[in-house]
């Protein structure tokens, strides 16, 4: 069976929601057939408010909505829920301790040939500074349908980052998940065996989103072939970041690479480095994403993924850099312990001698 648009599985599953709580409604900004919503209109007319090509508006009429006990998902394309319509979504829901949630599609290099202006490429950075905010960005549509039911039980805002097309199935229907919480998707949780080796994983893969989950999966396949072990985690809420799994992956791997469809400043990569900086010694960090310096471009998605270096490739590249230098500190380490201990070794000896030269004056 054909994967689903990841698009139709959220629209599918407010509907379903809806039929159980009549305080469910969506708020559009004249994108409905882009969200996938329509079907949602059709079934509840009187629960669907499109408010035109108003983005700030939009966040408005969501926080008006809850504001009287109501439950709203407003969406829109990612670079107008997160840039235009910020202020709003700070203060007139977040700020007021208001129940919404803001979903932005097309994440990162998704967006294609909607080309810069569409490309979402700051909105994890953007929305991880709000206090309190849950930023999600399912893989799949398992953990699309789970983030949508999370993002309805939960108390306050939510910011759920959403690809429109259908992605590869990666969980079994009806897998549990939680906010804060990743997902081992390969190999082995920190502090684990290796079965085959017996060592610790040589290398931690954290990854955001469809595109870069399916990469790093990919160069996991490529890593093994030249005998390197890794761990690949689905990270599944970039706020409240699964520090733990961070961590511990920290104190155990030879090294940890994250994996993001977003800028390299502000996101993913840079919430696993908050976390290292945190500690004392811990495995060498590389992170994969869009260059800091690059604005979006005009391209099919997988032109796009090569040209900012978001493929497995790429990802396999940097965790081979990091084993490789793991691997000479590591021997500087042995080389140095040796010196070290052949001095101590000669310095004993000097000892004996002065000892006999004293004992021949006697």
């Amino acid at each position: 069976m054909a994967d689903k648009e990841l698009r139709a599985v959220y629209a599918e599953t407010l509907i379903a929601l809806a039929a159980q709580d009549a305080c469910v409604c969506v708020v559009e900004a004249d994108l409905a057939r882009a969200t996938g919503t329509g079907p949602f209109a059709k079934a509840y007319p009187d629960r669907f408010f499109n408010v035109g090509v108003a983005e700030a508006n939009l966040v408005g009429v969501a926080s008006g909505l809850s504001a009287v006990g109501k439950k709203p998902f407003a969406a829109t394309f990612g670079c107008f829920a997160s840039r235009r319509a910020f202020d709003q979504f700070f203060l007139s829901a977040n700020y007021a301790g208001l129940k919404v949630t803001l979903v932005g599609t097309d994440p990162g290099v998704t967006a294609a040939y909607n080309g810069g202006t569409h490309m979402p490429l700051e909105d994890l950075a953007l929305m991880r500074v709000i206090p309190g905010l849950v930023v999600v960005e399912p893989c799949d549509e398992v953990s699309l349908e789970a983030a949508v039911r999370l993002a309805y039980a939960h108390p306050g805002c939510v910011y759920l980052r959403l690809q429109r097309k259908a992605a590869p199935r990666r969980y079994v229907p009806g897998e549990s998940f939680e906010f804060g919480m990743a997902k081992i998707l390969r190999g082995n949780l920190p502090g684990t065996r290796n079965a085959k080796s017996g060592d610790d994983v040589d290398v931690a893969l954290l990854a955001l989103g469809a595109l870069e989950v399916g990469e790093a999966l990919k160069a996991a396949d490529l890593l093994a072939a030249e005998d390197i072990s890794t761990t690949v985690a689905d990270m599944f809420t970039l706020a409240p970041l699964d520090a733990d799994l961070v961590r511990g992956f920290a104190g155990r791997a030879k090294g940890i690479v994250t994996c993001e469809n977003h800028r390299l400043s502000g996101g993913l990569g840079s919430a696993v480095a908050e976390v290292l900086a945190g500690m004392g010694q811990h495995a060498p960090l590389a992170t994969i994403g869009v260059s800091a310096d690059s604005f979006g471009e005009v391209g099919t998605q997988d032109w796009l993924a090569e040209h900012f270096g978001l493929t497995a490739p790429n990802i396999a590249e940097a965790a081979k850099k990091l084993v490789a230098g793991r691997r000479i500190a590591e021997g500087r380490i042995a080389e140095g312990r040796i010196a070290e201990g052949r001095i101590a070794e000669g310095r004993i000896a000097e000892g004996r001698i002065a000892e006999g030269r004293i004992a021949e004056g006697r």
